[in-house]
């Protein structure tokens, strides 16, 4: 694929913010993308026209018990689940985690070795460290020195206690994406579940929690072009099993067991606005090449708009590792042009002898937002040697970003030089 083969100046023009910013660059899309239009729309409909508790007799209240039915279709969809009653929807993701770990630590017997890693967000991390008191007996999957999880690390840590391996899908400080499917193999083979946090990767690329063999996964929609909102997806028979507070009313069954109160049902209905929108996207790839089937399914839209998006921001990765080498920037995590596969177009870097805050201001200056810091995950900056108070740098595309606004992102690092 080249640049010129993903429409992406016509994708740019679905998002009104992108237009609103006029050439304003948004490179810090880790911490949450914009939204296209039919999102704004979804949302603003619901706002108008639905804005009432579900769950009543007329026609209003049953528009949202139909809003919410449709948004866990279209999520299920896009994650590959067996049946939408596996999506539960909240707040964010680390409430999620947060729900699960609290459940697994009621669940403790003879099985209390819980493995987290220090590639992953804190949220990933601290989460589970809170079951110790419970009984709870941490154990550590490091990351090697190239910045990857190796599942062969993983295999010594694992025993007869393993009760659950929590990792990333993908680091949302190095870009690096983890094998999680031989994670997951190792996983069960030693008796024990695997919890995912896919937050990072999925704007960019397929998720499929049957390829991936996995039985939980948290991801926060707002990454994946939708207003603020999480969901979780888990087996359904995990779900069955996994204790959780619910007011006596409700069912002792997924989903309902799962969402406690009343989450935000018009951003509910922006997350299934925003996988309408990446179905477009889908079919705005294949347009040039060969038409998709007339009766391909949601799921095969959400494949092939995802994989599309991988293709062309791998273009976007080797751009932005070139000029950061051209810069002579300290890449952290994978920086081979062979091994971009390994990785999404989110990058970590410092600049020798310039403090990363001041690279993001000198950035900021000319119209690009990047981020410095610990990027959430303090126990990965001091394996990498960085203080947390100054971490690094870190640059976040998405499929609306351009090869050009990479090399205007060069310019400015290169002036700090």
């Amino acid at each position: 694929m080249t640049a010129t083969d993903f429409p992406v100046e016509m994708l740019r023009r679905r998002f009104p913010a992108l237009r609103s910013a006029g050439a304003f660059v948004f490179f810090d899309n880790a911490a949450g993308a914009q939204v296209p239009d039919g999102v704004i729309e979804a949302v603003r409909h619901h706002l108008i026209e639905r804005n009432v508790q579900r769950g009543g007799r007329y026609p209003r209240s049953l528009a949202v018990d139909a809003t919410i039915a449709r948004a866990r279709a279209h999520v299920a969809a896009f994650v590959n689940a067996r049946r939408p009653e596996e999506i539960a929807f909240g707040m964010n993701a680390t409430s999620f985690i947060r729900m699960v770990s609290l459940a697994i630590g009621q669940m403790l017997d003879e099985r209390d070795e819980i493995v987290v890693t220090d590639l992953d967000h804190e949220a990933n991390v601290a989460t589970w460290l809170a079951l110790e008191p419970m009984g709870a007996k941490v154990r550590w999957w490091r990351m090697r020195q190239d910045g990857s999880l190796h599942p062969e690390d993983l295999r010594a840590v694992l025993g007869p206690r393993t009760r659950l391996v929590a990792c990333t899908l993908t680091s949302n400080a190095l870009g690096t994406i983890v094998d999680v499917r031989a994670a997951a193999e190792l996983a069960h083979a030693a008796g024990a579940e695997i919890f995912l946090d896919a937050v990072h990767y999925g704007p960019h690329g397929v998720i499929d929690v049957r390829d991936f063999d996995c039985d939980y996964l948290v991801c926060s929609g707002y990454k994946i072009f939708s207003p603020h909102m999480g969901f979780l997806w888990g087996r359904y028979e995990s779900l069955v099993r996994l204790p959780a507070f619910r007011e006596d009313f409700i069912p002792d069954e997924p989903p309902g067991k799962l969402e406690a109160g009343t989450f935000i049902y018009e951003n509910v209905a922006g997350m299934a606005a925003a996988i309408d929108y990446l179905t477009e996207v889908g079919r705005a790839t294949t347009e040039r090449n060969a038409a998709p089937p007339a009766d391909a399914s949601l799921r095969e839209e959400c494949r092939v708009a995802m994989t599309a998006i991988r293709e062309y921001e791998q273009l976007l990765s080797r751009e932005l590792l070139q000029t950061l080498l051209a810069c002579g920037a300290e890449i952290y995590g994978e920086r081979e042009e062979e091994r971009l596969d390994r990785r999404v177009p989110t990058f970590c870097f410092n600049l020798p002898g310039v403090s990363p805050a001041a690279v993001t201001q000198a950035a900021s200056s000319a119209g690009i937002s990047i981020r410095d810091g610990h990027m959430y995950a303090p126990r990965l900056m001091r394996r990498l040697g960085l203080a947390m108070e100054s971490g690094a740098v870190r640059a976040s595309l998405a499929h609306y970003n351009t090869v050009e606004e990479v090399r205007q992102l060069g310019a400015v690092l290169s002036r700090l030089r």
